[in-house]
């Protein structure tokens, strides 16, 4: 029988499976060498639970490098994960942006199922992996190439904005792919005064707003933010009077209005980071209000998340496992990888325009 480790098996068993090929035991030597990375997240895992963190955390770092591995994470990633073992941490532009320079053989996708994927468009020769190929997407779920070829024949000659959290195949079928962090960006810089932008119809709503330009969406959403709603915003500003509440433009436009700033995981991090107000309410993913407090000083991080269950199919023990076994890996059909990669890069190339 072929010993897997997933989001779903057990944790005994799997630190059982691990047990039969490394030594999970915490030791003075493991305490030292994974202090560093333990002062960063002391405040978000309690001292009583390193011991259980630390030896995979140590085993991963070793084995990257005997691997000739890079560890990539998304902001949604827990803690331990972004702080103990990722070396290339942001948003999907910024892990898109990073995918084309890594010189590793390797990378470990420490995210969800279409970052992997473009990883592995921007990267065809090299082997890219993630730890639980079952972590998907809500946006990317809910549209297909075939969707896309039928939206383009009821609106002839109009251009397709694609956002990033979609399939390579949906990708191929583009002009041009986005980000939370550069949608108004690339929706202005494309011909003509009509856009198709999907999946996400939020974040088409939100971009809508600040163009002049009219917005075909399609009903897609982010099951982490589609269910924030005005009402809890209004809840927050009750409970925390003081607190400054920021959101991502995933959240519905009724939301993106009630709050005091609305930006993509990197814009949000950035206005955290240089406003410094004394407490903040992120309205997104968890794990990205850890690691951003992680980070910050001087901010009190108030509770007003929802948590991704793709993002956390992604664990330490399915980590190590993936490089273990070099296991699972992306691929995606020789056929559509030069036009998916395409849009990817379109996007890139017209990022690097606005900066």
């Amino acid at each position: 029988m072929v010993q897997t480790i997933n989001a779903i098996t057990p944790l005994d068993e799997a630190r059982a499976i691990l047990g039969q090929h490394f030594d999970l035991k915490f030791s003075k030597a493991i305490e030292r060498a994974t202090a560093p990375v333990y002062d960063r997240v002391r405040d978000k895992i309690p001292e009583i639970e390193w011991p259980f963190y630390a030896p995979l955390i140590f085993e991963i770092n070793r084995l990257k490098k005997e691997k000739d591995a890079v560890i990539l994470a998304h902001n949604y990633q827990t803690p331990q994960i972004y702080h103990g073992v990722a070396d290339i941490v942001g948003d999907s532009l910024q892990l898109a942006v990073e995918a084309t320079k890594v010189t590793q053989q390797v990378i470990v996708q420490c995210g969800v199922h279409f970052m992997a994927e473009t990883s592995k468009l921007l990267n065809p020769s090299k082997t890219v992996l993630i730890p639980d190929s079952r972590a998907g997407c809500s946006l990317a779920s809910s549209i297909t190439a075939e969707d896309v070829i039928a939206m383009r024949k009821m609106y002839p000659g109009v251009p397709v904005v694609t956002y990033v959290n979609t399939s390579a195949a949906v990708k191929a079928v583009t002009d041009v792919c986005c980000t939370s962090s550069n949608a108004v960006d690339i929706v202005n810089r494309v011909e003509g005064d009509t856009v198709i932008m999907i999946p996400d119809q939020y974040l088409a709503r939100n971009t809508a707003k600040l163009t002049h330009k009219k917005i075909i969406t399609w009903a897609g959403s982010c099951e982490v933010h589609e269910t924030f709603t005005a009402d809890d915003i209004s809840e927050l500003r009750h409970a925390y009077p003081t607190a400054k509440i920021i959101a991502h433009p995933e959240c519905p436009p009724e939301v993106i209005d009630a709050v005091d700033f609305a930006g993509s995981t990197a814009a949000m991090i950035d206005w955290v980071k240089s406003t410094k107000p004394p407490r903040v309410v992120m309205v997104t993913e968890c794990s990205m209000s850890d690691n951003v407090a992680s980070e910050t000083t001087g901010v009190d991080f108030l509770r007003g998340c929802n948590i991704c269950p793709h993002m956390k199919r992604i664990n330490l023990e399915n980590v190590l496992w993936s490089l273990h076994t070099m296991s699972e890996e992306i691929t995606v059909p020789e056929e559509i990888i030069p036009a998916a990669r395409l849009a990817v890069e379109r996007m890139i190339e017209m990022s690097r325009k606005r900066d």
